[in-house]
């Protein structure tokens, strides 16, 4: 799906490409791919570089042409292994073409538009939208991690009730999102201090970086100490579940050697041997009588000891 944006007075919308307009791409397919490089010029490597989920925070000139590459978050659907996670956000400029490639659609760019648009005040240039694009990504990593931080609260208080695998599996899949989210903000704080010094800035812009700044490290902060936090309570369910298992262990062979003695002393009566008990009426229930002293004596001692 492409969009033509003015971004001169607001934000609005065109019916077809003007120089120095916006153009957002989302989900492109392939004829749109060919559309972009043919139509404009585009070194052909720049969108399968966006194209890839794994593409890293950077950016890049190519004759004229320059690639810069964001990393911004987004939610998969609910049963995914990571359902937080981040993907590439591809920003290609040269002289009057401005373009957004991004091959999902994220809540982002929807809530991006809309603020600009209640903004009615459109981007100075392409340097203040590629540096809006940056805020934006930040103040969204922080909403997710609000987010993640509920969950991680729901699992706790559901493996306080019960210690289950269901929620452990949620809390080790959210780890795998805070991961991704450290690696992600820390390449885009990275990109940020590199594109200060490589597009052109006025004081607006710095003011606006500064702003990014403050948001970035706010959010690369939160996710180091909601990922300790988890780090430290996955560490403590563990314990929690070694422990429970040392306990259990321990009652059964409490348990296994308390009734050793009832076996021990029937196999020592039934033996075929003289013991001054073959002709007496009461010789099974004296033999029932030790059993049943020995195993309560055992019960006791190890009661007193509390290994059961």
């Amino acid at each position: 799906m492409k969009t033509y944006w003015n971004t001169t007075e607001g934000l609005s919308q065109l019916q077809e490409w003007q120089p120095n307009c916006w153009i957002q791409v989302t989900c492109p397919t392939d004829e749109d791919q060919r559309e972009l490089e043919e139509r404009f010029g585009i070194p052909d490597y720049f969108i399968s570089d966006i194209s890839d989920t794994d593409e890293r925070a950077r950016y890049e000139y190519d004759d004229g042409w320059m690639l810069i590459i964001l990393r911004i978050p987004y939610v998969k659907e609910v049963r995914s292994r990571t359902p937080y996670t981040t993907v590439p956000l591809g920003i290609i400029h040269k002289r009057d073409v401005t373009i957004t490639v991004c091959y999902y659609e994220t809540n982002m760019m929807i809530d991006f538009l809309s603020y600009q648009q209640k903004r009615n005040e459109g981007f100075t240039d392409h340097v203040d939208m590629i540096f809006r694009l940056f805020l934006s990504s930040a103040v969204w990593y922080l909403k997710r991690l609000k987010q993640i931080n509920l969950l991680i609260d729901k699992a706790k208080r559901n493996l306080d009730k019960e210690v289950n695998n269901e929620s452990l599996i949620g809390l080790s899949r959210l780890q795998d999102s805070l991961t991704y989210f450290q690696t992600s903000i820390r390449g885009n704080e990275t990109l940020l201090s590199k594109l200060k010094f490589k597009l052109q800035i006025d004081e607006l812009d710095a003011d606006l970086i500064e702003d990014v700044n403050i948001e970035m490290t706010q959010a690369r902060e939160t996710t180091n100490i909601y990922s300790n936090i988890l780090e430290s309570t996955m560490d403590t369910y563990q314990s929690i579940i070694n422990n429970n298992m040392n306990t259990v262990m321990r009652t059964l062979t409490s348990v296994t050697i308390i009734m050793m003695f009832p076996t021990l002393i029937a196999s020592l009566f039934g033996m075929n041997l003289i013991n001054g008990m073959e002709s007496s009426h009461f010789g099974f229930l004296f033999a029932l009588a030790i059993s049943v002293g020995v195993s309560a004596l055992a019960w006791w001692f190890f009661r007193y000891k509390r290994l059961i």
